[in-house]
């Protein structure tokens, strides 16, 4: 007999499920570019009102929300505060300064959580020299940082830096319901810190395709344009909005069981000799880091040996990711694959 194949790459390999397809196979559409889909505003009204913020902008992925934000926050010789290792920064391909004509101020954060002293000593001065701080950007969960989670107090504090200065506040949550799930925070709580939240559904949530910027009636506007111009304007697109509202309905409270089996697979690592650390384990992110004598490529090969795929995550740094696709008996496989090695 054999075995499915154990994708631990990332919760972006996720696939519909017949319930997923069924929705989006009913689901009414027209042309989104002409505000005719009623999915698509279905879509984008129920993932605001999630979050207690106006409306929502459905775009094709969490890079597009992200960048079309920064774009419309932004202008060229104007910088953005976020952490070293936001993905907007290392993995957005250089999209602030191609979009946006825009700097980045790089602040060291605690697994990519960052405090409100680094943010406000980071807000520039007046100067002539320097580019004028417009946007303050967060990361939650924290993917470098192995899916960590900020505290609301910590938002809380973030938050009112930012009104203080007038700078508003976006929030990259790619994975914000596994936040959500993991601390037990309200996402209406997200809306009254936040001006602006990028939403993934295609992650955890499992739907094929999109994400949804979420902020005032008047940003979401001006953000239309952005979106046009990047290629984002999408026809029939309820077809996708439909995965994305089965999503929300049906697959929130599951992210509980992948936040399980990630610890379960952090404490098989923590077992291994050749494992020398372990990041703690939030939600459904695994960092780990290996001994010089298994070198990762060893380990990644005798992994697809075994029908186990993962991602090299730096030197000697592997990433699993639990996810919809996964379940106790993968997990099961995976533990006696790492027991067996050498």
């Amino acid at each position: 007999m054999t075995h499915p194949t154990v994708d631990l790459r990332s919760d972006t390999v996720t696939r519909p499920t017949p319930a997923m397809l069924e929705a989006m196979f009913q689901a009414p559409v027209g042309d989104d570019v002409y505000g005719e889909d009623p999915t698509v505003r279905a879509l984008e009204a129920e993932t605001a009102t999630r979050f207690g913020l106006e409306a929502g902008l459905f775009c094709p992925s969490g890079t597009m929300t992200n960048q079309v934000a920064i774009k419309a926050h932004t202008e060229p010789m104007s910088e953005v505060i976020c952490e070293q290792t936001s993905h907007i920064y290392l993995w957005e391909v250089g999209g602030i300064a191609f979009h946006s004509g825009a700097s980045v101020a790089l602040l060291p954060g605690d697994r990519g959580r960052l405090t409100a002293a680094q943010v406000e000593a980071a807000i520039r001065p007046e100067n002539v020299h320097y580019p004028i701080t417009r946007l303050i950007s967060l990361e939650n969960t924290h993917n470098r940082g192995g899916g960590s989670c900020y505290a609301l107090p910590e938002l809380a504090a973030l938050a009112e830096v930012a009104q203080r200065h007038r700078l508003p506040l976006h929030l990259d949550g790619a994975r914000v319901f596994n936040a959500l799930v993991a601390t037990g925070q309200d996402s209406r709580e997200y809306g009254r810190l936040f001006d602006t939240i990028s939403v993934c559904l295609s992650k955890g949530l499992g739907a094929p395709v999109g994400s949804v910027l979420l902020g005032s009636a008047a940003y979401i506007e001006k953000c239309k344009r952005i979106r046009k111009v990047m290629g984002g304007g999408m026809r029939q697109a309820g077809y996708l909005a439909a995965a994305g509202l089965y999503a929300l309905e049906h697959n929130v409270a599951r992210l509980a069981d992948d936040h399980r089996r990630a610890r379960q697979l952090a404490e098989a690592l923590a077992a291994r000799p050749y494992v020398t650390e372990v990041l703690p384990v939030e939600t459904n992110l695994v960092i780990f880091r290996l001994t010089d004598t298994m070198p990762a490529e060893h380990f990644l090969a005798y992994l697809e040996q075994h029908g186990i795929r993962a991602s090299s995550f730096g030197p000697q740094l592997i990433r699993f990711v639990t996810h919809l696709d996964i379940d106790d008996a993968m997990l099961a496989r995976v533990e006696t694959a790492l027991a067996e090695l050498e």
